[in-house]
C-alpha cells in the first residue's frame, strides 16, 4: 500500500513540471512582442506623462507639479484648438464613413468593370499623408489648380481664390482631403463585413415580402453594427491624431482657423521648445479619447450582445 502511495506521487511530479512548463512556454512566444510594446509604447507614454509634470528651457528643466495642467485652463489657444479638432473630427468622420458604407454596398454587387472601381476607390489608402496634403494643397491654389477656377464657375466663390487663405473656408480645404484620404478604411472593413453576412438571409427577407430599404435596416445594418462600432472608433481616435494633412496644407493657420490639439502640439513642442506644456495637452487629448474609446467600447457590447 505504501509502494502504491509513493508510486503515485511520483507520477504526478512530472504532471506539475508538465503544467508549468506549459504555462510558461507561451510567455516565452510572446516576450518578444511583449518587449517591443513595452520599449515603443509603455516607455514613451511614462516618459511623456513625466514631462508634463516639468517646465523645459533652453539648457534646463525645473519640476512645476500641476503648473503646466493650471496653465491650460487660461489657454485661449488650445480651447480655439479643441473646438477646431471636433470640427474636423465629426465633419471628417461623417463623410468618409457614409461615403465608404455607399461604396461598400455598391462593390458587394456584382457589375462590369467592379475590379477596376475597387482598386481606384482603395488607391487613395496607399498614398503617403504627406504626398496627400502637397497635392491638395496645389489643388485648391488658383495659380497652379483647378479647384479655385471650377467653384467660381459653379457661382460658389465670388473669384477663383484659394480656400485654404480665408480663416472662414479654410477648414475645409483639409477636412475635403482628409475624406479622400480615409474613404478607403470604411469601404474595406464595411465590404468584409457585407462578404460575411449569409445571403440566405436576404432571400429569406426578399421571399417574406421585404423591401430593400426593409432587407439594409433589418438585416444588414444589426450584423454591420459591432463592426460600424469599432471602425467608427479607430477611425475617430486616428482623425483626432492626426496633423500632417492640416500642417503640410495650412501649418494651422489661417488666424489659427485650422489649428487642432495634434498641430498646437506639435508647434508647442518643435517650434516653441516647450515640451513640458506640450506633453501636458498630450496627456489631456489622451484622456478624452480613452473616455471616447470606453464609451464606444461599451455601446458595442451592447450591439454584439442585441445581434
Amino acid at each position: 500500500m505504501t509502494y502504491a502511495v509513493s508510486e503515485i506521487r511520483s507520477a504526478g511530479r512530472p504532471r506539475k513540471k508538465r503544467l508549468s512548463h506549459a504555462t510558461i512556454e507561451p510567455w516565452l512566444y510572446l516576450s518578444p512582442a511583449i518587449i517591443l510594446l513595452v520599449v515603443v509604447l509603455l516607455v514613451p507614454l511614462v516618459i511623456g506623462i513625466s514631462y508634463s509634470f516639468r517646465k523645459f528651457s533652453a539648457f534646463k528643466s525645473e519640476y512645476v507639479g500641476l503648473g503646466q495642467y493650471q496653465a491650460m485652463l487660461s489657454d485661449q489657444v488650445l480651447g480655439q484648438a479643441l473646438i477646431n479638432t471636433l470640427w474636423w473630427t465629426v465633419t471628417s468622420l461623417f463623410f468618409q464613413f457614409f461615403l465608404g458604407l455607399g461604396l461598400a454596398l455598391l462593390l458587394d454587387k456584382p457589375f462590369w468593370g467592379r475590379k477596376v472601381v475597387q482598386a481606384l476607390v482603395f488607391l487613395p489608402w496607399a498614398v503617403p499623408s504627406f504626398l496627400s496634403g502637397l497635392t491638395w494643397a496645389w489643388l485648391f491654389n488658383p495659380i497652379v489648380g483647378p479647384l479655385p477656377h471650377w467653384l467660381f464657375a459653379l457661382g460658389l466663390k465670388a473669384e477663383p481664390t484659394n480656400v485654404l487663405s480665408d480663416p472662414a473656408t479654410a477648414m475645409w480645404g483639409p477636412i475635403i482631403a482628409n475624406v479622400w484620404f480615409g474613404i478607403p478604411f470604411f469601404a474595406i472593413t464595411l465590404l468584409a463585413a457585407l462578404k460575411s453576412i449569409p445571403s440566405e438571409l436576404h432571400e429569406a427577407a426578399a421571399i417574406d415580402g421585404a423591401s430593400p430599404l426593409q432587407r439594409f435596416t433589418k438585416v444588414t445594418l444589426p450584423f454591420l453594427a459591432p463592426t460600424i462600432a469599432i471602425t467608427v472608433m479607430l477611425r475617430t481616435i486616428w482623425i483626432a491624431t492626426f496633423a500632417d494633412l492640416i500642417f503640410v496644407m495650412t501649418e494651422g493657420g489661417p488666424a489659427g482657423s485650422t489649428n487642432t490639439v495634434p498641430v498646437y502640439i506639435y508647434v508647442s513642442a518643435f517650434k516653441s521648445l516647450d515640451k513640458g506644456y506640450a506633453s501636458a495637452v498630450a496627456v489631456l487629448l489622451l484622456v478624452l479619447l480613452i473616455a471616447y474609446a470606453i464609451v464606444l467600447i461599451a455601446i458595442r457590447r451592447s450591439l454584439v450582445r442585441h445581434a
